[in-house]
């Protein structure tokens, strides 16, 4: 992962710890309400992607322990990983692509409802994305991988040569020689693993988009709530389709591309097909980047405009994230695929320990801010979720106080201490077992393997009915923690 050069160390921190009477009289601790949806309190589980389901797309015992875990920590909202709208294999992650994947997700929802004693609301995050391939070595990517092209050919002057010449010409080439015949994105296919774009359009299935999502991400969205979630949250950010349908670099000239008006649209369009599809009592938001932090992506105004777009469509909630983005990953090892947490905006996104004079909590913070303010000088009351580095109690109420957002998302912390809010709600915050924020569960997470926490996945290994990791090593959620009676 990228890391800034600065390399500074920073801490985290409990803070200042309530009192019981604190907390309860605290804006972190009190009700909010997302259009239809009331939650009992301001702390909110992010969207993360566990590695917990198999490649069926699944809702496995492992999925539900891992969400029971969250919500034995009673936070006001838990929402589900990225869960994909289409029914075609995409590893072990989750899947709302057809009918028969209600039941599990029916049982999933039944598990936070239950392990939370009924406190914490269940939503699912819904994405579609584009295909990527792995790297591949030098010697297949010539023989099996790369169209002959005419253009290719002339370059080579080999108009006469069979197909089998050509190729084994190319695969003799030194790599020093790769830039002056292949173009950019043969060459990024050749050293990254090649990638599809919304802009491909001369591919009938990207060209088809705009006609295709709305419908797609209405009928997950359907069958979410046949499942019983309390609302669904569409993913407009990072690496994937929605999100680069948003983006600056998105050219697109058939109405769905361009300046900023255009971009939104087909956003705008799968919200109203979503909605039409739920009705106005379901809870519906939508998660995007208040930056991308790539170069040529869209800036912070325009988030701010997006915002205010969503909120005037009549979204119920925007959550906010940055950076994640496949433009500036770094070089994948042969066989892998490209990780879009790997460079400057991955960091921005998951920044750790290791960072520059602004260090790596609340990174989010200020351009979140400008979205809400934005927002409600529209005379606009949406609520807005802020996430980033958030680890106590007296980081998020200031953010809360300020203004800055109505509701606090907390990934790495959660994940660290499912129980942190509980315990601090109980004025027992000194308990809380704070993120370090090494980043040892993104480095699980970039090899698909069931992500962890570092500070917990090694303790109580022999306790009776603990899963584990494939590999036997770790446990695969936190211990319990009994509250006091």
């Amino acid at each position: 992962m990228w890391k800034p050069p600065q390399r500074i160390k920073f801490h985290s921190s409990l803070g200042r710890v309530p009192t019981p009477d604190e907390a309860k009289a605290s804006r972190l601790f009190s009700p909010v309400q997302l259009g239809p949806l009331g939650l009992a309190q301001r702390t909110w589980v992010p969207a993360m992607v566990p590695w917990r389901s198999n490649d069926e797309g699944w809702v496995t015992e492992d999925v539900l322990q891992w969400y029971g875990r969250f919500a034995r920590g009673r936070p006001g909202a838990i929402v589900v990983e990225a869960t994909g709208i289409r029914d075609v294999p995409s590893g072990p992650l989750l899947r709302i692509g057809h009918d028969r994947c209600v039941e599990g997700l029916q049982a999933l929802v039944q598990t936070i409802h239950r392990e939370s004693q009924g406190q914490t609301r269940a939503l699912i995050q819904i994405i579609d994305f584009l295909n990527i391939r792995r790297r591949p070595e030098p010697a297949k990517f010539f023989e099996r991988f790369l169209r002959i092209t005419p253009r290719l050919r002339q370059v080579l002057r080999a108009q006469d040569w069979s197909e089998e010449a050509v190729r084994a010409h190319l695969s003799q080439l030194d790599p020093a020689q790769w830039p002056e015949v292949l173009d950019a994105r043969e060459l990024e296919a050749l050293q990254m693993g090649a990638r599809e774009r919304v802009t491909d359009t001369e591919l009938p299935h990207i060209r088809e988009l705009p006609q295709v999502l709305p419908s797609l991400f209405a009928a997950a969205a359907k069958r979410a709530q046949l499942a019983g979630f309390d609302g669904v949250e569409l993913h407009y950010a990072h690496a994937y389709t929605m999100a680069s349908f948003l983006s600056a670099t998105n050219h697109r000239t058939d109405g769905y591309g361009g300046d900023r008006a255009q971009r939104i649209r087909l956003p705008l369009e799968v919200y109203g097909a979503v909605r039409q599809a739920v009705g106005a009592s379901y809870a519906v938001g939508c998660r995007y980047l208040a930056q991308e932090c790539i170069e040529g992506g869209h800036t912070l105004d325009d988030a701010v405009w997006y915002g205010e777009q969503f909120a005037r469509a009549g979204m119920d909630y925007i959550s906010t994230s940055r950076g994640g983005k496949f433009d500036d990953a770094k070089q994948p090892g042969v066989g892998s695929s490209a990780y879009p947490y790997t460079g400057r905006s991955g960091y921005e996104c998951m920044p750790q320990y290791l960072s520059d004079e602004q260090g790596p909590f609340g990174r989010n913070v200020a351009a979140t801010a400008r979205i809400r303010s934005a927002i409600r000088s529209a005379g606009l009351q949406t609520p807005v979720v802020c996430t980033g580095g958030v680890h106590n109690f007296e980081m998020a109420e200031a953010m809360l106080v300020r203004g800055d957002c109505d509701i606090v998302g907390t990934a790495r912390q959660s994940l660290a201490d499912p129980d942190w809010a509980l315990k601090t709600s109980m004025g027992m915050g000194d308990q809380v077992r704070l993120c370090e924020y090494t980043n040892y569960c993104e480095g699980l997470d970039q090899k698909h393997k069931q992500v962890t926490c570092q500070l917990w996945d090694r303790q109580a290994l022999d306790e009776p009915g603990v899963r584990k990791s494939h590999d036997g090593k770790r446990r695969l959620v936190a211990p319990p923690w009994q509250p006091p009676a």
